[in-house]
């Protein structure tokens, strides 16, 4: 298996990291995406960058913003999209009525964690989230310090 590749035979493309730092991620959802043909290309690459992007639902469609995907440096100029142009997202429609019942509520956002390949097609998984305060963000940190202390004075030798 190849370093970018997890147990299941998923190519991973790119994750969003500081989304668990920033977020609480109350649930995940996959979600193919409508990609065109040089997009598609640079993905398999690994040419992407989630930070910014986020999920709007609008007119019962789910659409994917600010996601950067780097233009394929063979394809021709006319084919060449905008690299961080509005991608529809392929959700249920009861997925998409349920998450956007949950966005309407207050503190909650859709974003998207990590773009990966199964089978073939690209997938985009994207989470239900709220966000941290800074106290928060602390005791997580914390928490993680005192396993890790835990875990370094009880290990079995």
């Amino acid at each position: 298996m190849s370093k970018n590749r997890d147990a299941s035979g998923i190519k991973i493309v790119c994750q969003n990291r500081k989304a668990r730092h920033l977020y609480h991620i109350e649930d995940t959802y996959e979600a193919g995406m409508v990609l065109m043909g040089p997009e598609a290309k640079s993905l398999r690459d690994g040419r992407a960058n989630l930070t910014d992007g986020y999920v709007a639902i609008r007119n019962g469609e789910a659409w994917l913003h600010n996601v950067h995907i780097s233009p394929w440096p063979f394809a021709t100029n006319t084919a060449m999209p905008d690299p961080v142009r509005t991608r529809k997202l392929l959700l249920h429609k009861r997925e998409i009525r349920k998450l956007q019942g949950k966005t309407q509520e207050r503190g909650y956002t859709l974003i998207p964690l990590k773009i990966y390949f199964k089978k073939g097609k690209a997938k985009i998984e994207i989470g239900l989230a709220k966000g941290k305060k800074l106290w928060d963000k602390r005791e997580t940190l914390k928490r993680r310090t005192m396993d890790r202390e835990f875990e370094k004075k009880y290990k079995i030798r």
